[in-house]
């Protein structure tokens, strides 16, 4: 029975992943490619960031906080967003955006690169195209994002504490005493398992990339359909682990 074209390309990519975490363990990382990449990953998705995390707060109040507000539970707002964030939303929220911004600049590079016949030189070169393309990318990508993801969280709280105060007049001791110690507050076991999810999130993201891009074939044109079903590869898969991670967490 042959494989759908979509499951190759999943398998090599993953194949080319392990590569990758192989020459990382092993110690092979150009610093000025990682350093580049860091740049392009972290501050080039800064913006986008923020603006999402101020929306994902002031949606928390809209959705959220009134209904509290109402039931005359407003002393908890500040802990419910605080979970919410770091457990489902600030990690969800800050893959999707991150695939959006990084993983299609990944795949559309490596995909050019593969049909111009790029990669070919650097193996003539006898550079192994894995390791010095793949590795940067790679591992910027499992350091921001869960630089990413706490700010994310950082912004959506401030952006809650503020929206609560001035819609809902909860005072500010008030909300951050709830995020520190209410009865839903945000625990160490939470901001640690927001951790792991942000990095196996980015470590996803980074190896289908790439692995789309690398094997990326015929003319210019299967560049964006090689970006295009990174993409939603890469959206498929991060929803399918956010799953799994949940019930290992929290099950």
């Amino acid at each position: 029975m042959k494989l759908p074209t979509f499951l190759k390309r999943l398998l090599a990519s993953l194949i080319i992943g392990g590569q990758a975490l192989n020459y990382i363990f092993r110690g092979k990382i150009s610093r000025n490619d990682l350093i580049d990449q860091l740049m392009d990953s972290g501050p080039g998705s800064l913006i986008i960031i923020l603006i999402t995390g101020i929306a994902a707060g002031t949606v928390f109040n809209i959705q959220v906080a009134s209904q509290l507000t109402s039931m005359g539970v407003s002393s908890e707002i500040g802990g419910l967003l605080a979970v919410g964030m770091a457990r489902e939303m600030a990690p969800l929220l800050t893959a999707t955006l991150m695939t959006g911004k990084v993983a299609t600049a990944y795949a559309a590079q490596l995909g050019t690169m593969k049909v111009t016949e790029q990669i070919d030189a650097i193996t003539m070169l006898k550079t192994e195209p894995v390791q010095y393309l793949v590795v940067p990318r790679l591992l910027s990508m499992v350091i921001m994002s869960p630089i990413q993801c706490l700010l994310f969280l950082s912004i959506a709280l401030w952006s809650g504490q503020i929206w609560s105060t001035v819609f809902y007049r909860v005072p500010p001791i008030i909300f951050w005493t709830s995020v520190r110690s209410g009865n839903v507050s945000l625990s160490n076991s939470d901001l640690t398992s927001m951790i792991i999810k942000s990095v196996v999130f980015g470590l996803l993201i980074a190896i289908i990339s790439c692995g789309w891009g690398l094997t990326t074939k015929g003319g210019p044109k299967e560049v964006g359909t090689s970006t295009t079903g990174a993409v939603v590869m890469t959206l498929v898969t991060v929803s399918l682990m956010d799953v799994l991670l949940t019930q290992i967490l929290f099950g």
